[in-house]
């Protein structure tokens, strides 16, 4: 019971601050359960299944806004979910140590970039709607998708800033669609295809299920009610940490 508490109380902090941020629930989760005795694909695999769980409790909450629109969350996932199956297929062969060292890096770069500009993500000012457009963020979605479906850590973080700076959302908007569509639907995509994979630790997820979606739906109702500069503070505090942890860890 103890045990069963303590993954309730790890998935709940991490997903909670991950609805608030936009991402980064794999930043504590995933970590513990690798430190709990998992092997790594075990982990990932158990980690993305108990993100599903986020995503739906951020879904329950955003939903009531109605900040989603029919048409570019089917954008999102025509171009992210084949990105993520080609992920989840790379995510057993390829040098995982490697590939955290560069999205480490990467995500450092993200949470420096955003403390440096102090209006990015304060309005919402759509652009590049066009088709040339569509189709660049298009692709970076997809080059996200991969990465999302091979490591556990900070890629909806990417998600977000992608939706903020070439899309023109604000931060609150951002990472609605970032935490319906990735949390939801793309992880959903990567569980099954790592769950068909490689083993799950089933009996650990009810208590990561019940944290997930509770912590969901604390921080989408945070990022709501807060507004959109405490959600851009707590994007760059997750990024950076995200970021720390994988050069470190």
């Amino acid at each position: 019971m103890l045990f069963q508490l303590a993954l309730f109380a790890i998935a709940l902090l991490a997903n909670t601050f991950s609805a608030l941020a936009g991402g980064g629930a794999g930043l504590i989760q995933f970590p513990a359960l690798i430190f709990l005795g998992l092997p790594f694909p075990v982990a990932l695999a158990t980690h993305k299944i108990a993100s599903v769980a986020l995503g739906l409790g951020a879904t329950l909450r955003h939903g009531r806004d109605n900040r989603l629109t029919p048409g570019f969350a089917a954008f999102m996932l025509v171009f992210g979910v084949p990105g993520v199956l080609l992920g989840s297929r790379l995510a057993v062969v390829m040098p995982q140590r490697a590939g955290e060292i560069g999205l480490g890096l990467l995500t450092l770069g993200l949470g420096f970039y955003s403390l440096l500009s102090p209006g990015l993500g304060q309005h919402f000012r759509p652009r590049h709607r066009g088709r040339a457009g569509m189709l660049v963020g298009g692709l970076g979605l997809f080059l996200i998708g991969v990465v999302n479906g091979g490591l556990a850590s900070g890629t909806g973080l990417f998600v977000t800033l992608l939706l903020v700076r070439w899309f023109g959302f604000d931060y609150q908007r951002a990472v609605a669609y970032t935490l319906v569509m990735v949390g939801l639907f793309w992880n959903a995509v990567g569980a099954l295809a790592l769950g068909w994979m490689t083993e799950v630790q089933w009996h650990w997820l009810p208590a990561l299920l019940a944290g997930s979606l509770l912590g969901g739906y604390l921080g989408a109702h945070l990022a709501i009610d807060r507004g959109n500069r405490l959600v851009k503070r707590a994007y760059e505090i997750v990024t950076i940490a995200v970021g720390v942890s994988l050069l470190v860890f």
